[in-house]
């Protein structure tokens, strides 16, 4: 098991390692496994890339992103800009159900409501509406319709999770209560507890995703 100061040493390298991202402007504070990544960057994206690069560093029990959004001059806008540049993507991307999907911007940060039917066109939504000049965050409130039996998402989740390597048949157990979904049981890393979340999201029909998988030190 890794103490925490090895722990740190592993994240500060890998955000070091990550070309992406600017790790002088970040720090790591890490108690009892708990992380904790701190400081200052110029977009949305850039925060969202931080996190993804840490989840990647095995040994982490929690992480908190308390990372501040700081926007050069030349990047602020007025949340009427912000909303009309989003508005736009929502009209022009096939993938989205027209007309169930809606925008609100305050100071900067995007708010989606709505419903859609599949779990990729939230992620692709908030993949597209991320970089936009002048957007401090994203929020996303969108549900998904259920369309499918309980019965069926559980199938469909541990056939998605046999097909993965990385996971046998016990190390993981589902529970479904019609759309909603419980993970639960234990893996080497956080970024395999993030691969099964992202196995049960992408499964037609579910609507929540409640993670209780815990990562073996």
């Amino acid at each position: 098991m890794k103490t925490d100061a090895e722990l740190q040493q592993d994240i500060l390298d890998e955000l070091r390692w990550e070309q992406s991202i600017n790790a002088t402007r970040l720090g790591v504070e890490v108690k009892d496994g708990v992380v904790t990544l701190t400081g200052h960057v110029d977009k949305f994206t850039d925060k969202w890339n931080a996190e993804e690069v840490v989840q990647r560093v095995s040994g982490i029990k929690a992480l908190a992103i308390e990372i501040e959004v700081s926007l050069p001059g030349t990047s602020q806008r007025t949340d009427g800009d912000i909303a009309s540049a989003a508005q736009n993507i929502l009209d022009w991307n096939t993938y989205l159900p027209k007309d169930r999907v809606h925008v609100m911007v305050e100071d900067g940060w995007i708010t989606l409501t709505g419903t859609v039917d599949w779990e990729y066109q939230k992620l692709a939504l908030k993949n597209s509406l991320s970089p936009l000049l002048g957007v401090t965050g994203v929020s996303d409130q969108i549900s998904i319709s259920p369309t499918v039996s309980s019965v069926t998402v559980k199938d469909d989740i541990e056939s998605a999770l046999r097909r993965r390597a990385r996971f046998n048949e016990h190390s993981i157990s589902v529970h479904v209560d019609h759309a909603d979904v419980t993970l639960s049981g234990s893996v080497d890393s956080w970024s395999e507890r993030e691969l099964a979340n992202h196995a049960a999201w992408g499964t037609p029909g579910v609507h929540s995703v409640i993670n209780n998988i815990k990562v073996a030190l």
